[in-house]
């Protein structure tokens, strides 16, 4: 054999010899204590490592096991475990003057646990900051160096986070996630990337640089970061209080700075399948949300500022303030849109637990709207007022719905209804919606006046009045029952027509039009025509001072019954 060669191959071998012997040579479980101590000083929590091992191939100590533990305040469960971690350090100072410098940590299958307390406080938010000196104090005191956090790479590799509301046993997982982080400092500012998988399937990504670290709290550490997420389930993220019924499927691409507790965040939105009340459906069309938004992170609140909804061709500015200090997010957000077409919105009320009836569809017409969301997420109220303008319903006979009152004046409305107008006052909660100062005036009928409420699972209670405009009861009701129960008929009627009153119930999907013939609806009868009785022949016992509701309606009710052959 060539000398040379042999020469090689013994070199070769005892540098294997090397590698294999001095790692036993040197007892690496003598810094175990350093390097707890160091890293429960740096976290301000308490770290616990299992047996290390070194292998001079990677230049790394490993420990078959992690567990740091969690905020006092949130529990004694660990905050983060994991199965493995690997120390890098510098080998030359480790084997020949005992010395440790670590140069990189890498965490395999860690498990984190992020929990959110009624005060709206975050358990990682102490990391590094006030928990310290209760992690020291538990902490072996074997070293007395700094206790400045300086990491050369830091990378978390196929984690889990799990996140979830004190108190509440529901908890959310984050799976796939992967953290890379290089030259972390308190002093400095360093490049992370963060990417995940989403409950339902979806992706999250964050790009950016952080730091230096906040020595207080961890949560005010700046950021300067692009993030994206696609497919993210809102009803599942956890972020998110359980019972407040939103859901839908996010899209998101956003940039994310924050400075001095202060953070920005621009982008644009998709929400498919949106769901923004309990008991409604998803809409199938998305909402695509244009923000900007300001939040103080020391007072957990923000603002919006020139934030844009848009439904396909429908658009409404979003203006406000939301709090997440306290136990719910606090919300006060007013919502105006303006002359919106009615058609897009249309497919959008599903969302909000609106159905239309069923075989009906919006044809044309615009929507105004002024509404204030403001209380707790978990029980959202909005309220203010809408309305829809020269809106066509197609495939809406509300003739034949109202067949009643259809069967006594003869009134055909055709297969589609239009609508001039039909404005209300709104107050919306997640029990349902009420609607004061209806108003709607139909060419075919006349107007209808009235309120009501739409509860949880879509049924309808109102108490209407439908006034028949001049003419139509005269010219459509040839056997004179209505004007006879006018106390006497002629040319001279009242100017708003015949008021005749029902009630609305069923559905929104199918609305079922009653008579309604006492209770509240004699009150509206009585107001509405008292002018019948000043100018009718024969009709004193209808005036303002003498009409008698139960009379009245008593009469009115047997035109609702179907006349004989």
């Amino acid at each position: 054999m060539n000398r040379k060669v042999r020469n090689i191959l013994i070199v070769v071998g005892i540098i294997i010899v090397i590698l294999v012997i001095v790692p036993f040579l040197i007892p690496v479980n003598q810094f175990k204590p350093t390097i707890e101590t160091k890293a429960s000083a740096a976290l301000g929590r308490q770290v616990q490592l299992g047996n290390l091992s070194l292998s001079l191939l990677t230049g790394s100590l490993s420990a078959d096991n992690l567990a740091v533990s969690d905020d006092p305040k949130f529990g004694q469960t660990p905050f983060l475990t994991a199965k493995a971690v690997r120390v890098g350090v510098a080998m030359m100072p480790l084997i020949f003057s005992r010395a440790l410098n670590i140069t990189s940590v890498t965490i395999k299958d860690p498990q984190v646990t992020l929990l959110h307390n009624p005060a709206g406080q975050w358990n990682y938010s102490s990391i590094g900051g006030a928990a310290a000196n209760t992690a020291n104090n538990q902490a072996p005191q074997q070293n007395n160096g700094s206790s400045e956090l300086s990491v050369e790479k830091l990378s978390l590799e196929n984690g889990t986070i799990i996140v979830g509301y004190v108190g509440n046993p529901k908890r959310t997982s984050y799976d796939h996630v992967n953290v890379e982080a290089s030259n972390i400092s308190t002093h400095s500012k360093f490049p992370v990337s963060v990417s995940a998988d989403l409950p339902g399937g979806g992706k999250f990504k964050l790009d950016g640089n952080a730091g230096p670290l906040d020595a207080t709290d961890a949560a005010l550490t700046p950021v300067d970061a692009k993030l994206t997420a696609s497919s993210l389930n809102l009803g599942s993220t956890g972020f998110i209080e359980p019972n407040t019924g939103l859901g839908g499927l996010l899209d998101l691409d956003a940039s994310l700075t924050s400075a001095q507790g202060q953070a920005e965040t621009k982008g644009n939105a998709k929400l498919s399948k949106a769901l923004l009340i309990k008991g409604g459906s998803p809409s199938s069309v998305p909402l695509v949300v244009d923000f900007d938004t300001k939040y103080d992170l020391a007072k957990q609140s923000g603002t919006l500022n020139g934030t844009t909804l848009k439904i396909s061709g429908a658009t409404a500015q979003v203006s406000g303030t939301y709090n997440n200090s306290g136990e719910n997010t606090i919300v006060n957000v007013k919502v105006d849109g303006q002359n919106m077409p009615a058609k897009d919105i249309a497919a959008f009320l599903p969302a909000i637990g609106i159905h239309l009836p069923n075989g009906a569809s919006i044809g044309s017409g615009t929507v105004s709207e002024n509404l204030t969301m403001a209380g707790p997420t978990t029980n959202l109220v909005t309220s203010g007022n809408a309305g829809i303008f020269t809106v066509k319903l197609v495939g809406f006979d509300l003739g034949s719905k109202m067949s009643s009152i259809s069967a006594i004046t003869g009134l055909k409305s055709g297969k589609d209804l239009d609508i001039e107008k039909m404005t209300a006052n709104l107050r919306m909660t997640r029990d349902g919606l009420r609607a004061d100062n209806f108003i709607a005036v139909l060419p075919a009928f006349g107007q209808i006046v009235g309120a009501g409420t739409i509860d949880a699972a879509n049924h309808l209670d109102f108490k209407m009045a439908a006034t028949l405009k001049s003419g139509v009861a005269n010219v459509a009701n040839p056997t004179g029952a209505l004007t006879s129960v006018l106390g006497g008929g002629g040319s001279s009627g009242c100017k708003n027509g015949v008021t005749v009153p029902f009630k609305i119930e069923g559905t929104t999907a199918d609305p079922k039009f009653v008579p309604d013939v006492g209770g509240v609806a004699a009150g509206m009868l009585k107001s509405q025509l008292g002018c019948a009785g000043s100018g009718l022949t024969g009709a004193k016992n209808l005036s303002p001072t003498n009409l008698n509701p139960a009379d009245a309606t008593k009469s009115l009710g047997g035109l609702f019954k179907k006349p004989k052959p």
